[in-house]
């Protein structure tokens, strides 16, 4: 195709006859232009669609043609009978050369380019897997500690164990022989009491020295036994209290031992909690994107989902007057919803800066923020459903929807929410209006303390209040009142706050809302779970 192209710039290029006559000659030369531009229009395609591929061969290509185009000799004029002598150059026109020149310099610069951008990302991607790594061997050694502590634990609950069946078996022991014991006092008491009325029988006469032995005998037998019982009896308590103590150390040992099966396979998971978010997938572009393609993106996932896409997943978009933008897209019921915010696992940090926040954080495939910027590009239309989808402990799925509406920057970003359907209280009515509060930007109207470093997260604090659900994240519920403050809530009035495990914010317009409310039912009673398979997945 590039020898073709070069040919035809070749037969444009052809030698021009100074003569009396060249200035009447001016269509050729016009026609000869024409061509020569034609010629390059098509070389710049060819170069454009080929320029990853063969960028370097196709320069020495093009300065090869250049150099045969300038050196190209002309044959000798045939002179015709009645014409005057021609002369002919041996030089290509100079807009010919400057065209050329042009080319190769823009061909340079964008090689330039590309290689810088290519170096960029490589060392991005370089410093992501050396993160990864060093994580990923933190949480080995980690994994390493618990299971040794495990096996050190599980050995001492077996000892602990067989010691709690001898002290058993002593205890039985010793029960046994207090039982003779007793069985023997009774007999000497029984004794005792025969030889006492003896004794008061006999104490009218005469006591003889042997019947005083005898008593005297007794009674230190009697003493004697007396004595054991009460040691047999101080070793009987010792003895039930050391098997108490044994007891209480087996059970803790044991809530010890659950707790670190918890822990490593909490350990386990592929998570890395840090304090710094990671920043969402960005949509790339190149200098050789075609605009069309950025034209023709869908401005939200109701708009893929009416186009035919089924699958949920991270997909690009681009809503009126914005920048395109990759968005998790939820295409589990009769309609696409852009989720806007998705915890599950408590893997992200969402005690972030106002930066953080206004541009997005997280991981599409985990927990993620999207950023105030894209969600009020969603809503700029003014037609909006928010959809709020909550999960508790006891796998008790519930949701709220709301009419939605973000105001921009100026002023951070302030929700209208209007209640329209949905099982869940609704606590957002004393939010609506409020502006957007962050750890370093303090727009709610508590004028004591900023409620969003107070409750760990960003969000649309009225004066505080008791919903947020860009909490801290807890697998168990927190039993102090000042964690459980900071905790993923959502609480209406003075009643108890649900302890979440799932929330999932998502947005989508009116109108696919209106189409999709005679399933709303048969959603909520299974489909919700089988998207977060989805999801996880």
């Amino acid at each position: 195709m590039t020898e073709q192209l070069l040919l035809q710039r070749r037969q444009c290029i052809k030698p021009r006859i100074f003569t009396q006559e060249f200035f009447i000659q001016s269509p050729r030369r016009e026609r000869a232009a024409n061509c020569s531009r034609e010629t390059n229009t098509q070389l710049e395609k060819q170069h454009n669609n080929n320029m990853k591929i063969t960028l370097i061969p196709f320069l020495f290509v093009l300065a090869a043609a250049c150099v045969s185009v300038l050196c190209i000799k002309e044959e000798p004029p045939v002179l015709q009978p009645g014409n005057p002598a021609e002369t002919r150059s041996r030089f290509a026109a100079l807009d010919d050369v400057r065209l050329l020149a042009n080319g190769l310099l823009q061909l340079g610069q964008s090689l330039r380019e590309f290689v810088q951008k290519t170096k960029g990302q490589i060392n991005d991607i370089f410093q992501k897997l050396n993160i990864f790594d060093h994580s990923f061997y933190q949480l080995s050694v980690l994994a390493s500690e618990i299971k040794e502590g495990e096996e050190e634990l599980k050995k001492t609950t077996v000892v602990l164990k067989a010691n709690n069946e001898e002290i058993k078996g002593l205890s039985a022991e010793i029960n046994s022989k207090i039982d003779n014991i007793l069985q023997e006092k009774s007999h000497l008491q029984n004794k005792v009491e025969g030889l006492e009325e003896k004794l008061s029988s006999l104490s009218q006469g005469l006591v003889t020295n042997k019947q005083v032995a005898e008593i005297n005998s007794l009674r230190v037998v009697i003493h004697h036994q007396d004595q054991s019982i009460t040691e047999l009896l101080k070793a009987v308590r010792e003895q039930s209290d050391q098997l108490n103590h044994q007891r209480i150390k087996i059970k803790s040992l044991e809530e010890k031992l659950t707790a670190n099966t918890f822990a490593q396979e909490t350990v386990e998971r592929p998570e890395i909690f840090t304090s710094e978010a990671p920043t969402l997938t960005p949509y790339l572009t190149s200098s050789s994107a075609d605009s069309t393609q950025m034209m023709n993106l869908p401005p939200d996932c109701s708009e893929l989902f009416n186009r035919g896409e089924r699958v949920s997943g991270v997909y690009a978009i681009r809503p009126s007057r914005s920048e395109p933008f990759m968005a998790f897209c939820d295409m589990s019921k009769e309609h696409g919803a852009t989720v806007i915010q998705r915890r599950s696992d408590g893997s992200v940090n969402f005690d972030q800066s106002w930066e953080k926040y206004e541009n997005g954080f997280g991981d599409f495939q985990g927990e993620f923020w999207l950023g105030l910027r894209k969600i009020h590009s969603l809503a700029a239309r003014g037609n909006s459903v928010l959809r709020i989808q909550l999960e508790d402990w006891k796998q008790g799925r519930r949701f709220i929807e709301y009419r939605f509406y973000l105001s921009g920057p100026e002023s951070n970003y302030t929700i209208h929410l209007t209640h329209l359907s949905g099982d869940l209280p609704d606590p957002m009515s004393n939010h609506t209006g409020m502006m957007f509060s962050t750890k370093d930007r303090d727009n709610d109207k508590n004028q004591d303390s900023n409620c969003a470093n107070n409750y760990t997260g960003g969000w649309w604090f009225n004066a505080c209040g008791d919903t947020n659900l860009n909490g801290r994240y807890f697998n168990m519920r927190p039993k102090g009142r000042g964690e459980r403050r900071r905790v993923i809530q959502w609480k209406p009035g003075r009643k108890a706050s649900d302890f979440l495990k799932f929330t999932q914010i998502s947005v989508h317009p009116a109108a696919a809302h209106s189409s999709a409310s005679s399933t709303s039912v048969s959603y909520e009673n299974g489909v919700f779970l089988s998207s977060i398979t989805d999801i996880l997945q």
